[in-house]
């Protein structure tokens, strides 16, 4: 529950927080895409331009439940340790796209990215209990990554 009234500046780096976690994970392993044109993958996997619009959006988005759940009128109790669950599939998320692109490692990113979508489910759940808006907003991130985890089992299998 919000007081309706709009923190410009913590909206703002609630926004830029989540892109720039994007933003560094997607420099840090940008080669392992020109590499992931070549590989094999599985049906209904999109054209290579689509996963930088689609997670951009999708970080926007987080970053807006973040900033409900941070300018809540919940306990600051709840608050923090919604924002460690937000925090800790924030780094699992950064981490994810160096073990697929960066080191070629399927298999071990599959299983990050299961651990990934229950940290994702976890803090889901913990806005959702603050701010029923936020959790919702939370909801196609959890359809994104379990999309994210069709393509990275099959791109193991096939490759």
């Amino acid at each position: 529950m919000n007081s309706g009234k709009i923190k410009w500046k913590q909206l703002l780096i609630c926004l830029a927080i989540p892109l720039a976690v994007g933003g560094l994970a997607a420099l840090l392993s940008r080669g392992g895409m020109e590499d992931y044109k070549n590989i094999y993958k599985p049906l209904l996997a999109p054209p290579g331009w689509v996963f930088p619009a689609v997670w951009s959006v999708l970080y926007l988005v987080m970053g807006y439940a973040s900033y409900r759940v941070y300018t809540s009128t919940a306990s600051p109790e709840r608050i923090r340790r919604a924002m460690s669950a937000y925090a800790l599939q924030l780094a699992a998320n950064f981490i994810w796209p160096l073990i697929f692109f960066a080191l070629e490692a399927f298999l071990a990113a599959f299983v990050w990215l299961i651990l990934l979508f229950a940290l994702a489910l976890l803090c889901t759940l913990r806005f959702g209990y603050i701010d029923a808006r936020s959790g919702k907003l939370m909801t196609p991130y959890l359809i994104w990554l379990f999309f994210a985890a069709y393509l990275n089992l099959g791109v193991y299998l096939l490759n």
